[in-house]
């Protein structure tokens, strides 16, 4: 069975990842499985940038086909922030994702809302002969100004999904699988993983 590369040693990615690729006749894995730890900096200016480096420094690596993404959260009241810096958001060193959500949340404080925002992320294949294909998809919904829900991590517990009501950590895995912006770039990524492993 052919194989790829998950290229993320964020474990809510890779379950996320394993689940939406499991459609694919391939066998998934992962840097911990392989015995790889790799200190991939981001420091790209885009989505793509970031998500291209880490792919291609997997592959190189590992010898592996490699997919990685690159995500953020995009909120328009404070003019696209954290953006790019989504993971790194908080000042606060060693910080957890629930520091990021309240450094949000006060970021937020003093302006109108609706505060309307997008997930963004941007999927990158890359093997080590050369190859590099992107794929993109987008969510779009609010921040609420309290956390809800208990799935998902990041800052799904105050993504609100407007039509929904819900936040993205209150929705099933099966439902998120289906309407997250990671979900959405996956599936647009499937031609092309399909188009390489036939």
């Amino acid at each position: 069975m052919p194989q790829l590369l998950i290229a993320t040693e964020n474990k809510g990615k890779i379950i996320e990842l394993q689940a939406l690729l499991a459609g694919l006749n391939l066998e998934l894995l992962t840097p911990a499985g392989l015995g790889l730890a790799l200190n991939v900096i981001e420091d790209g200016s885009t989505y793509a940038e970031n998500a291209a480096k880490k792919a291609r420094a997997y592959a190189a690596a590992s010898g592996l086909t490699c997919l990685a993404d690159d995500s953020g959260l995009e909120v328009e009241a404070l003019g696209g922030a954290p953006g790019l810096y989504s993971a790194r958001y908080s000042p606060k060193p060693g910080a957890t994702d629930a520091d990021r959500r309240a450094y949000l949340l006060e970021n937020l404080r003093e302006k109108p809302r609706p505060w309307l925002a997008h997930f963004h992320a941007t999927v990158a294949i890359a093997n080590s002969q050369g190859l590099l294909r992107f794929a993109e998809g987008n969510c779009y919904g609010q921040i609420s100004p309290t956390e809800r829900g208990s799935g998902g991590f990041g800052y799904d517990p105050l993504f609100l999904l407007t039509e929904l009501g819900r936040t993205m950590a209150e929705l099933t895995m099966i439902e998120k699988n289906r309407l997250s912006h990671r979900a959405l770039a996956v599936q647009n990524a499937y031609k092309i993983l399909q188009e390489i492993f036939v």
